[in-house]
């Protein structure tokens, strides 16, 4: 273990917020975190854990940050269908030991990606609306909680603890490794039709037509977001406002393309990437940005959405407004509403949108860019259930929402039998 004041921050993948903790610990073992979490509870002092920093929520200032990245195994069991993360693997390290073996993890968009705290979190990935979310097939979680335990959680073994890690995020100690499932996937059709973005409230509203449609096998998203005028953008990006629509789909390609054709018919494409492909080239559908850069994001989960709303989203958000954003709306119900066959504490079943913001925060003050996210949720009203954790980045600054009522006073009562303290973050509120 590398334990040393916390003068010198880690390398994160979000830099719009300070990392100054008063001591930084670089995990290399499980017993390392342990030790970790002993010294912070003797002191008082409250206990941050961060792997690859996508989903820093905020600052950190002073207690001990505990960096995981080092614990970035990944074992891959054939006969199980199950593979054994370490809490620094990256998503794509688990799609690229799993592949040979034909088969796939439930995992996001980005291959840089921490798999575990994604999962914590709930984890809806690229293809949720068929298999539903990560956390669902967690078999197993090695963590250590604020007494300095390490314990290993399933549904026999706390199965409380069990119900509230999988969807409760990480206010319940640090987790170590997971056993999660996987899932029979070789190959997906998919990829992403692009549009000149001022017929953007028309591609949504076919986008929303569509959707009703379309099978569980298939996931999909809207996007849109102004391209810079820069010569690493593709050419027919640069410079524009573009609106896409991505699809993942593991059906056959033949049955891809009949499933497609009505995206086509929208009209003239400035692209169209639609193709089936090994399952390690699905980062090629989304193409996240892979370098580190400053942002702040809101997660709502819809109970529906209009095409007079979606259009009035996207003109709030779109190239007048005050900033850059970047509008993501995924589809999901299917297997995403179901009750897994154990419980686990990911909220918001009956959701059918989650529309995600993400603002640049380059030259950007944070307050204007809070100003315009409680803009559109005033548009969206009633639709709008409550935040998806994982996608709220840089939101600290907003505790509330993550869950349920019920749920978030269930992992409530979690906090205060595990953590008293706390020093993992505190009470959940609904």
């Amino acid at each position: 273990m590398s334990s040393r004041p916390g003068g010198s921050a880690p390398a994160s993948f979000q830099t719009g917020f300070p990392i100054r903790p008063d001591r930084l610990v670089e995990a290399r073992t499980p017993d390392d975190v342990r030790e970790a979490v002993a010294y912070a509870a003797e002191r008082g002092l409250r206990v941050t854990a961060h792997a690859t920093g996508h989903g820093l929520p905020g600052a950190v200032e002073g207690g001990v940050l505990v960096v995981t990245r080092a614990l970035d195994s990944v074992t891959v069991d054939p006969v199980a269908r199950t593979a054994t993360i370490g809490a620094g693997a990256t998503w794509g390290a688990v799609t690229a030991a799993a592949a040979p073996h034909g088969l796939a993890p439930l995992n996001g968009s980005s291959p840089s990606v921490g798999a575990v705290s994604y999962t914590l979190g709930g984890g809806l990935g690229i293809l949720a609306r068929q298999f539903g979310y990560a956390a669902d097939h967690v078999r197993a979680l090695e963590v250590v909680t604020a007494d300095g335990v390490p314990r290993r959680v399933t549904p026999e073994r706390e199965p409380e603890l069990f119900w509230g890690l999988r969807g409760g995020g990480g206010r319940l100690g640090v987790v170590t490794s997971l056993e999660i499932g996987l899932v029979a996937v070789e190959r997906l059709y998919g990829g992403s039709i692009a549009f000149d973005g001022e017929r953007a409230a028309e591609v949504a509203a076919r986008y929303l037509e569509w959707t009703r449609s379309v099978p569980e096998s298939l996931t999909s998203s809207l996007a849109a977001l102004p391209y810079p005028d820069l010569p690493q953008v593709p050419e027919e990006r640069r410079g524009r406002y573009v609106v896409s629509v991505r699809v993942a789909f593991t059906g056959d390609a033949a049955e891809g393309e009949r499933l497609v054709a009505p995206l086509r018919a929208i009209g003239p494409a400035l692209e169209d990437s639609f193709r089936e492909m090994p399952y390690p080239e699905s980062p090629t559908i989304h193409n996240d940005p892979p370098f580190p850069h400053a942002y702040y994001g809101e997660g709502l989960m819809l109970r529906g959405l209009d095409a007079e709303r979606a259009a009035r989203v996207l003109e709030l958000t779109g190239p007048g407004a005050p900033t850059m954003n970047v509008v993501q709306l995924n589809h999901l119900g299917g297997a995403s509403a179901e009750r897994p066959r154990v419980a686990s504490a990911v909220p918001y079943r009956d959701a059918g949108f989650l529309l995600r913001l993400l603002s640049p925060l380059d030259g950007t003050d944070v307050p204007s860019v809070r100003s315009l996210y409680r803009e559109v949720s005033g548009v969206l009203g009633p639709l709008v259930q409550g935040r998806a954790a994982n996608f709220c980045f840089g939101g600290g600054d907003r505790t509330a929402g993550f869950h349920e009522p019920e749920t978030a006073k269930r992992l409530a009562g979690l906090v205060s039998q595990f953590d008293p303290a706390g020093l993992f973050g505190g009470p959940y509120e609904g």
